[in-house]
């Protein structure tokens, strides 16, 4: 792959609920070099106006005209279709997809919703990426989730929501510190089963999350 094209923001239109408002907005203030449709999210796709360079799932739950219009209008689209009876779910295939294309940054839209299982799976998913030390993060219109295993900054007027939520992924995560907090963190370990991390919020314009081993799961939230 070419340097040019080598380092690229993709996204992901997942099957889940998207505020097609918020899609919108989001889109006019985000690029992506590639745009990848999961069952589902190709409706959303539809109704935002927007092309797509990947069409994957078993579309089990996208319209069949939908999709026979997309692949002619969008000729150059990869349509990948899967047997519904698979052992990974369509967002898991986007997502190794991602990995495959050496995605710089992987955004998904639609991985929330009202499938509690689902959205836990997808949350779960952003482990892969983060493994692959690649950027990665769940978005709708009230969160932006992602993970952490080292230090990250934090800027205030670039947070998807004023709240600030930190739990633990892995069964522990030492050396927590949270700098420029509300409610300040020095050298914590946090262990599964504890809510102390919920709904912190950014006391200064910059703030900062260290950790020594383990991995954070980051919510940015707003009501």
């Amino acid at each position: 792959m070419s340097a040019e094209i080598k380092s690229k923001r993709i996204l992901i239109l997942s099957g889940g609920a998207i505020s097609q408002q918020f899609a919108s907005e989001y889109l006019k203030q985000e690029k992506f070099q590639v745009i990848i449709a999961v069952d589902r999210g190709l409706v959303t796709a539809y109704k935002l106006g927007i092309s797509v360079d990947y069409i994957l799932g078993d579309f089990d739950s996208v319209p069949k005209d939908l999709l026979d219009e997309y692949r002619m209008k969008y000729k150059s689209a990869v349509t990948k279709k899967y047997n519904p009876q698979k052992d990974a779910t369509d967002t898991h295939i986007a997502i190794n997809l991602c990995l495959e294309l050496e995605a710089d940054e992987i955004v998904i839209l639609g991985a929330t919703g009202t499938r509690i299982d689902h959205m836990l799976a997808n949350i779960n998913l952003l482990y892969l990426p983060l493994n692959k030390n690649i950027k990665a993060s769940i978005v709708d219109e009230h969160n932006k989730i992602y993970m952490i295993n080292k230090k990250t900054v934090l800027y205030k007027e670039k947070l998807h929501g004023p709240f600030i939520s930190v739990q633990p992924f892995t069964e522990k995560v030492t050396g927590v510190t949270l700098k420029g907090f509300k409610y300040p963190l020095v050298n914590h370990t946090m262990y599964i089963g504890d809510s102390l991390g919920v709904s912190n919020e950014l006391k200064e314009e910059q703030a900062e999350i260290h950790l020594k081993e383990g991995i954070l799961i980051i919510i940015e939230a707003k009501d």
